[in-house]
């Protein structure tokens, strides 16, 4: 009876000392989770890249002309964008106040389309139209898929970049393309 309250004891010792290891593992375990979900511009901005490669079927040549025009193009219409940001936070008092935000903010719009159309054109001169039109659809599919996954919720908020989110859209799916949520979900019919 002695021995077995004894090994009682020494199991339920044991099992308390590894319990307060693992406290103590985790919150340097949460901190680096922590630090890989934050959202990061310079990985956001590689992943695009990688995505737009991939399913325009640039060649590193192809590539080379054109991302130096498109990062290019995203400076220039940055300063627009976090204007036009700062037009919608602040709602003006007044009526006259109202006025000059909207027409400010039509002409934030107009603007952007200018530079959009501008740079369309000088990737014109670089690649073929074909090129460019799956260029455009690749950023546009990139872009959608990527707040399809932020209004998820990505479990509580997570970042579809984080490596660590099986929503990352550029997780490797088979073909060595990347997968998308959508997709997870599609099924394969049924073989009669």
């Amino acid at each position: 009876m002695k021995k077995l309250l004894t090994l009682i004891m020494l199991a339920v010792l044991t099992l308390s000392i590894s319990a307060q290891g693992n406290r103590q593992q985790r919150p340097q375990q949460q901190r680096q989770q922590q630090q890989q979900q934050r959202f990061s511009p310079e990985r956001f901005e590689q992943q695009l890249q990688e995505y737009i490669t991939n399913e325009a079927h640039l060649t590193p040549q192809e590539a080379e002309k054109f991302f130096p025009l498109y990062k290019e193009m995203q400076n220039k219409q940055r300063a627009l964008f976090i204007r036009q940001r700062e037009l919608e936070n602040n709602k003006p008092s007044d009526e006259e106040g109202c006025l000059k935000v909207i027409k400010e903010s039509d002409e934030i719009d107009l603007e952007l389309k200018r530079i959009q159309q501008e740079y369309h054109g000088k990737f014109l001169r670089q690649l073929s139209a074909s090129k460019v039109y799956d260029i455009l659809k690749a950023e546009q599919g990139y872009h959608r898929n990527i707040m399809r996954s932020w209004g998820r919720g990505n479990g509580g908020g997570m970042n579809p970049m984080n490596p660590m989110n099986p929503m990352n859209p550029m997780m490797p799916r088979g073909n060595g393309f990347p997968r998308w949520p959508q997709q997870q979900q599609q099924q394969q019919p049924r073989q009669r």
